[in-house]
C-alpha cells in the first residue's frame, strides 16, 4: 500500500514481469496510435525535425519521448530525445499498478495531470488530451 511522505508516494516496485507487460502496452500504442497520427512520415527540414516516437523505463518511470533529427548545417544528422508525456507508477492496487500521468511544462518542470490511473486510462488520456501529444 502506498504511504505520503514529503510530497511524494512510496510505493512497492514494479517486477521486471510488470513493467515487461506494460512496456509491450505502451510500445503497441505507439505504433499504433501515436505514430500513424502524429508522424505518419519523416520530413527533413533545415531545423530540428521529429524522427521517431518512442518509449523508455528510467526507474518506475516510462517516458514517452519524440526523437529529434538535426538538419542545421553545423551538426547535420545528429540525434536528441525530448520527453512528451510520462507514466509515475504510483501505488499497488489489487486490480493492477495505477500511475500519474505527467505533463512537461515549457519551464521543464513535470507536472501531474491525471492521478492513479491504470495504464489503459493512461494511454487513453495520452491520446485524447492534447496537452499529452508529441511536439511535432
Amino acid at each position: 500500500m502506498a504511504r505520503q511522505q514529503r510530497g511524494w508516494v512510496r510505493s512497492k516496485s514494479l517486477t521486471k514481469e510488470e513493467k515487461a507487460a506494460i512496456a509491450a502496452l505502451c510500445e503497441r500504442f505507439i505504433e499504433e496510435t501515436l505514430k500513424p497520427r502524429f508522424l505518419p512520415e519523416i520530413r527533413p527540414t533545415r531545423f530540428n525535425y521529429a524522427v521517431d516516437l518512442l518509449g523508455k523505463w528510467r526507474g518506475s518511470r516510462y517516458s514517452f519521448v519524440t526523437r529529434y533529427r538535426s538538419g542545421f548545417p553545423d551538426n547535420t544528422g545528429e540525434e536528441f530525445d525530448s520527453a512528451f508525456a510520462r507514466l509515475d507508477h504510483v501505488e499497488e492496487h489489487p486490480a493492477g499498478p495505477r500511475f500519474d500521468v505527467m505533463w512537461l511544462r515549457h519551464t521543464g518542470q513535470w507536472f501531474r495531470l491525471h492521478a492513479a490511473v491504470t495504464p489503459e486510462e493512461a494511454l487513453r488520456l495520452i491520446e485524447t488530451d492534447t496537452r499529452l501529444h508529441p511536439y511535432i
